[in-house]
């Protein structure tokens, strides 16, 4: 009985999808290969649908998860009695990039339009969690719409990555963490470091399946700079770890040699020979160009160094704030106090860069600081 399990969940389905006219047929095939969301979705479950919003991007960018595979799965979803959630946190570099990046790629629009409520992970909140079995991190932030849904679907983009060479199902999750929690895992320097790091991730959030829209892909500077490609498939699996050995395979990466893989591997998730189901992947193999970056050459420890001096933070304007406590009482790792004149600081040191009080006070009197690095390297990419 535990080996047929064990074959249904390393199952990995391969659909055609030429265009993305073509994406609710093609979900609908890969999800029948693997025996439908009946046996996992129960009626009235909150499911939370986690797809790939990078940045403010347009749908042809392919930076993005395409809107119409977050629309499809949200009527999937609904067709088996579940409550679809929609969420996600951007790269965030600036307060508001969720916000505008939900807007921008068509996501929010897409599954609100599919019945889906949507979530943004910057003014959700955050619940600090322990990490089981740890590899790099004891303890997370992790978003609490993560946290509170009954059933988690990772909805990754096919997409070369500068650190991880290839970006899939399990690096979907990072998504998750707020600013500072993603800042000291790149800070850890080096590719293996940060693919256990992800995987510490993905250890808390323990997702039960993936969509994956390799409809069109990004291959070279990917996840953000990189070339669309038309790859045309829809790939789909109840793990994540065997879906993206399949997709790094299927576009010319030694799959054992993506770090992301490598430290879920390395938790104990996963199976090296999953198995592929539907189109054959010999069919559908083709060569991404891989991205030209990746992890600085500096020393390590000189990376760590320099990179606690980039610091973007809120700070609290007291001429602006009217003492409505929005701040306070949003505050997840309660960074913000109250002083004894009825104002509000911001602690620094408790502070994980959410930006939650900025974007949730209503008088704008949530300003943000840039170190003199930051200002300078902001300067240098504008």
């Amino acid at each position: 009985m535990n080996s047929l399990i064990s074959t249904i969940v390393n199952k990995v389905s391969i659909t055609r999808c030429p265009d993305y006219s073509y994406t609710e047929k093609a979900i609908a095939e890969a999800l029948e290969l693997l025996g439908d969301l009946e046996n996992i979705i129960h009626p009235g479950d909150s499911v939370l649908l986690k797809p790939n919003i990078l940045a403010a991007a347009s749908p042809e960018s392919a930076v993005t998860t395409h809107p119409s595979v977050v629309a499809s799965m949200c009527k999937f979803v609904l067709e088996v009695g579940g409550k679809p959630i929609v969420g996600d946190g951007a790269g965030i570099s600036r307060p508001g990039a969720t916000s505008k990046a939900l807007k921008v790629s068509g996501i929010e629009e897409a599954a609100r339009k599919a019945g889906a409520k949507v979530v943004n992970f910057e003014t959700a909140g955050f619940t600090q969690v322990d990490v089981p079995d740890p590899l790099q991190f004891r303890k997370l932030y992790i978003a609490n719409p993560v946290l509170e849904a009954d059933v988690i679907i990772s909805l990754p983009k096919l997409k070369t990555h500068e650190l991880t060479y290839y970006t899939g199902a399990v690096k979907n999750f990072f998504g998750t963490l707020p600013l500072r929690c993603r800042k000291e895992a790149h800070l850890l320097g080096k590719r293996d470091l940060f693919g256990e790091a992800v995987a510490d991730v993905y250890s808390v959030v323990r997702p039960a399946f993936a969509v994956m829209d390799g409809v069109i892909g990004m291959e070279g500077n990917g996840p953000s700079h990189g070339k669309p490609v038309n790859s045309r498939v829809i790939l789909a699996s109840r793990d994540c770890i065997s879906l993206d050995i399949v997709a790094a395979e299927m576009i010319g990466f030694d799959p054992l040699k993506i770090p992301t893989t490598q430290g879920a591997m390395k938790k104990g998730f996963g199976n090296q020979c999953p198995v592929v189901v539907g189109t054959p992947l010999e069919e559908v193999k083709m060569k991404f160009k891989p991205s030209s970056g990746g992890v600085s050459t500096a020393p390590s420890f000189l990376t760590r160094n320099l990179g606690k001096y980039y610091k973007i933070y809120p700070r609290i304007n007291r001429k602006k704030c009217t003492h409505c406590g929005a701040c306070y009482l949003n505050c997840s790792p309660h960074a913000v106090e109250r002083l004894e004149d009825g104002s509000f600081k911001i602690n620094e040191e408790r502070c994980i860069l959410c930006y939650c009080c900025r974007e949730l006070c209503p008088n704008n009197a949530v300003e943000i600081k840039k170190s003199l690095l930051a200002k300078l390297l902001s300067e240098k990419t504008t």
